[in-house]
This record gives structure tokens, sequence and C-alpha cells, in this order.
């Protein structure tokens, strides 16, 4: 008999007298029972296991595995548990797993004919696994929220029942569903409904005129009272004719009976009239924040309307009534339904405030949620971080998954601290313009420790490399401290500047790098003016990583560009820029392992490669079908390959 060991995290601990399930393979097929018992992980070994596995037969009695046939069902079973007697809970097990295949002797009817049918069937020859233990096979068969066989044609379709749904792939693809490793998923929602000034690709706004013509038609169209704030997002100076940010002068021009705040397509910069500044009570003698910077007028210490990072938060300006929880969950479903319209069913909200967890869970408690969100809370505190309740598993599709620490600032908005000085930084910065750091080092480096210790994950966005000089110390430090070495999987966010010795540190202190690797096309032109050659074609250094063993993933960012998994896999393999100049080709991913960044790598930087990232039985039934294959369209045509389907827990979630 031959029989696959596979994991089979559903079906550990809890069962009494049943130390471990293992499935059984026929004609190639990987078949688990669909009686799903507990998540805990259990790996079965041929060398920790066969000593105690006994085969059952029709009856239920254990045979010595001697006496087995090719009919019997087999567990691990614990023969000086229970006086050697199974318990009903083993029987139960027993009695759902089964060879699939009909011939078999001692099987009797098909699972079908015993109620064991599958939900979803799906048969094609372009069905991508993600699991290197079994990359591809013809079929796949989901019952619930559960994977249950995995492998060819004939053993999965003998799980077809009358109800079962079979979705033939014919050209589709089928894959794992994507992974958001990094993004901010109410941006997205908020984003659906404010003006937007992105330039193309994502948007239309070439000049600051035409900046100007759409806020004043934006405050006309919604009808805003004078008094009341208008919030615009996503311009971008490095797409603008003028190469600059708009000003208190530009945006005057727009209203000036009504504050303007504008965000910058990075997040990390906004740019105000003079409205806003007066109800900030921003003038010429405000002092920068900490982490910060008020931009001036040349010759002045007026304000100019441009704030870097942390300054920002000096705006204080009616922004109207806030949402009703109504209008919230709202707005937090219409941004599931947007990723999911890219294939993605785990989605991340980086830096969530705290007070939005409960709205988050109370959204999820009325109506769970169609996809999995993992919020990665804002602290500012070692009492806010002790105060925290960490997340390890999903409650109607929401959790908290970690915190989110901020290091630095942004490269597209020149404000990523760095140790080399910039070959072209802000108006008006010195030759020896290096940024700055977003955070205390003392203080990340004492809440860094504080999370490791209390087996929370961490983020810490950080894209120049002095602040990742700076959270590599924090995390060698932290672990430096400790008797053992606890399995922390901390995350550099973005890790645009990465040197090749950062990511040989990262490799031996299990720091996963999640690269921003859409910058390439998005900005790596702009990246090579204020970088430089040799900086600027390094960024999001995947072959480096790769080289080293580290593991590492990709993310959007979104909404700093949209959460568009197949561009995004297209940039990591191409890294072709706006102006088709191939930004470091050395960099560049192959399909496979792009596509690893966004499945099963994310998981694992999740601490989910367990019950998510692959079509591996036992995993959660999350899944994406494309129009064509990834692994076989030339590279050039990635991002145009489509969604046309996306299931997350074995429900269909979307449909073109």
């Amino acid at each position: 008999m031959n029989v696959q060991y596979s994991q089979t995290p559903w079906m550990s601990g809890a069962l009494h007298g049943v130390d471990r399930v293992c499935p059984v393979d026929a004609g190639g097929t990987t078949i688990m029972t669909p009686s799903a018992a507990t998540t805990a992980p259990s790996r079965v070994g041929e060398d920790d296991v066969m000593h105690r596995i006994i085969a059952i037969g029709p009856d239920l009695s254990p045979k010595s595995s001697e006496s087995w046939d090719h009919g019997a069902s087999v567990v691990a079973w614990e023969e000086n548990r229970q006086g050697g007697r199974m318990t009903s809970q083993t029987q139960l097990v027993v009695a759902l797993v089964c060879v699939l295949s009909v011939g078999l002797a001692g099987c009797g009817a098909p699972p079908a004919e015993r109620g064991l049918s599958a939900d979803l069937i799906f048969v094609g020859s372009n069905i991508v696994t993600m699991d290197p233990d079994q990359p591809t096979v013809d079929g796949v068969a989901v019952r619930g929220e559960t994977i249950i066989a995995v492998g060819e044609i004939d053993g999965v379709m003998a799980l077809e029942g009358p109800s079962t749904r079979v979705v033939e792939l014919a050209e589709n693809a089928l894959l794992p569903g994507f992974i958001d490793a990094h993004g901010h998923f109410m941006g997205v929602g908020r984003g659906l409904d404010t003006l937007s000034l992105h330039s193309p690709p994502v948007g239309d706004v070439t000049t600051i005129d035409e900046l100007v013509a759409k806020i004043r038609t934006w405050i006309n169209e919604q009808e805003i009272p004078p008094g009341e704030a208008v919030m615009g997002r996503g311009y971008d100076d490095s797409l603008l004719a003028e190469r600059r940010h708009p000003t208190t002068a530009d945006l005057d021009r727009a209203s000036t009976d009504h504050p303007i705040i504008l965000t910058h397509v990075s997040g990390h910069l906004s740019a105000v009239n003079t409205a806003a500044l007066a109800a900030s009570d921003i003038t010429a003698d405000t002092i920068d924040p900490p982490g910060g910077h008020i931009r001036r007028l040349a010759g002045s210490r007026e304000p100019n309307g441009v704030l870097e990072e942390t300054a920002s938060r000096l705006i204080r300006v009616d922004r109207g009534a806030p949402p009703t929880a109504e209008e919230t969950d709202t707005l937090i479903r219409r941004s599931i339904d947007v990723y999911l319209s890219y294939g993605t069913t785990t989605i991340q909200d980086g830096g969530t405030g705290g007070r939005f967890v409960e709205t988050l869970h109370a959204a999820a408690d009325r109506e769970p949620f169609k996809a999995d969100v993992a919020a990665y809370i804002r602290t500012g505190s070692l009492e806010e971080i002790e105060a925290l309740e960490y997340e390890p598993d999903y409650r109607n599709g929401a959790r908290v998954a970690g915190v989110k620490l901020m290091l630095d600032g942004s490269p597209q908005g020149r404000t990523a601290w760095v140790t080399v000085p910039y070959e072209e930084g802000p108006p008006g910065a010195s030759a020896d313009y290096v940024a700055y750091g977003t955070m205390e080092p003392a203080d990340y480096k004492a809440q860094a420790e504080a999370l490791i210790r209390g087996g929370v994950p961490f983020l810490a966005h950080a894209n120049g490399d002095a602040a990742m000089d700076l959270m590599l110390d924090g995390v060698d430090e932290a672990l430096d401290s400790m008797d053992e070495v606890p399995d922390h999987r901390s995350v550099i966010i973005h890790a645009q500047l990465m040197r090749a010795d950062q990511l040989d540190r990262a490799a031996a202190l299990n720091v996963v790098p999640s690269f921003f690797s859409a910058h390439a096309f998005f900005w790596g032109d702009w990246h090579r003016r204020s970088f430089g050659e040799e900086r600027g074609n390094n960024i999001s250094p995947i072959r480096w990583a790769i080289d080293r063993g580290v593991d590492f993933t990709v993310h959007n960012d979104a909404p700093i560009v949209p959460p568009h998994i197949m561009r995004l896999v297209s940039i990591t393999v191409n890294r072709a820029t706006r102006s088709g100049h191939v930004l470091g080709p050395h960099q560049r991913a192959t399909v496979e392992e792009a596509l690893h960044a966004v499945t099963l790598g994310a998981a694992y930087q999740y601490f989910e490669d367990d019950r998510k990232g692959s079509i591996t039985v036992g995993k959660q039934a999350d899944l994406v079908v494309l129009e064509a294959n990834p692994l076989t369209t030339d590279p050039a045509d990635l991002e145009h390959i489509e969604v046309v389907e996306t299931f997350s827990r074995g429900l269909s979630v979307y449909r073109r």
C-alpha cells in the first residue's frame, strides 16, 4: 500500500486515542477526510509513525500493519491509550478516511455515495499548487472551507456528488488565493469616495493646473460648504510636468474658503493651502515636530504648504461628520470586494488605529467577511504594546496580527533615511542630505524587544538603509538578550534600499524583507535620479535575497498603488520602468519566485503557512482562477492576466 504522508493541520491533538492521521495515496491522489477537528498542525514522517500505524477494517477493528489490504483506512493510533480500544472519536475519523479509488477492495461505495462528496471540484491541466512537493496536478476537491483532495482527475472526481460544482478550467489556471503581504485596506476603501489626483496609469493628472482644476470641480460637484475641508490623495510630484509639489500659492487658486489637504501618493507628505495652515495654527514660528519637517518659502520661515512625515499630523481642520457605523461597515466590505477582484483572499491593514480594531471586529461579527483581514496595530509606547491583545486566529475573518512601527519615510518622497547622501534631494536640501528617522532608536529597540519577547509579530517600515540598520540592530539586540531564540519572523516593510550585507544579517536573524517591488515601474526612473545608477538599479534586491536563502515577500502597499497582484508579479519579474529601462536586470525574479512571494511566502510571513499559501490537502480553500497560466505566459503579458473567479474559504466571492 502506497501511503503518502502530508500535513493534516485540521486533525491532531484533540482526538483522544489518535496520535496522528495519515492521508492515503490512491492513484496519485492525496486524500483527507472532510471532517475538520482542529486547526493545530501535525507533520507525519515515515520514521516517526510507521511503528504506530494501524489498518482499520470495515468493522472498525484495528489490524496489524502487516495485515492491511488496499481497502483499509490508515490512521496513526496510540495502542497504549484507552486500553488498546478505539474511542468513538477515533472511530469517527477512521470511518471518514478511505481510499478514493472505487476498484480497491474493501472500500465499498465511492465516497460521494457515502455522503462524503465535495462541494467544489476543479479539473484541468493548469493547476499551479505552489506546493513544492506536488507542484502541478489535474484535480482539486473542496468540501466546506477545506481542500480535501489534490491529485489526478479520476481520484478527485470520485468525490463528485449530486450537488458538487465542477469547474472545468480549460485554458484557465487555478492558483492559491493571493496574500497581501503589506497594505492599508481601509485606505483603499476610503479612496473610493475621495478626490483622486493620481497620475497615469492610475489617474490622469499630469500638471499642477490640472490638479487645481480637479479640486475646483470636486468642490462644486460635491457641494462642499465653505469652512469644511477638501481632502484629496495621490498627487505625485515625480510625475507632474513641474516636478514639484503643489504649494499654498497653487492650492489657494482652487479655494480660499475651504481648507485643502492633499496626501502625496507615498502617504508620507501633504500639501495644504493657506486656509488649512491657518486653521491648524501652523506659522513661521511653528517648529518641526520630531520625525517631520515643515517646508518653508525660500529665504523665509513661512510655511510653503508642504509637510513631511509627522508634520502632517499638525493639521487640525473640520473634516465633516465622521462616518456612521453603517457607513464604515459598508466601506469595509467595498474595500474587501476590491481586493477580491484581484484574487486576494488575505488582506492587510497595516498601521490600524487601536479604536478601529473594535470597529473591524464588530463589523465581522455582524456578518463574516468574505476574505481574511489581518490588522497590524500602530502603537506609540510600551504601555500600548503591553495592553495589546494579539490574535493568532481569525474571528469571522478578522484578527489582530501584530504591530507596525515606522522608522523612516519614502524614497519617492525623498524622505527615506539613508547612509549615503542623495544624488538629488528635495528642494533646498544640502549636498549631505540623508533624510531622517521617524522614531527614536531607543524607543524602537525597547518596543522590538517587548514584542519579540511577547510573541507578537511586528512590521517595521524601513525604506532607507540607515533605517534598516536600526531595524536589524533592534532585532539583533533583542535576540541576544534571550536564552532561546523564538520564531519571530520580524518583517522589514518596503526594504527598498537594502544592502547585500543587510540581507546577510536578515538571513542570520530570520528577518523577512517585504519588498515594495512595484516601485521599479512606478518610480524606478525617479530613484535613478534620487540615488544614482548603482543604488537605483538595486532597489528591491530580490535576487540578492534569493541567493542568500532569505524568505521574502512583495507587496503593492495599496492604496499607494492599486492592489493589482498580477501587475505586481509582472513588475517583480520584468523590472521595467515607465521609460522602458530595465532597472537592475540582475535583480529580477522568475515567475514562480514572484508567485511564491504572494502565496506561500506571504503565508509564511503571516505565520499562516500551515493553513494557506498553497493548494495542499488540509489547507483553507482560498483559490483564484486566472484566465491564463502565469508559468506559461510571456512575461511581458503577465500584468494583463485577469482574474476570472475568486474563492475564499471554499465560497465563490468574486466572478468576472
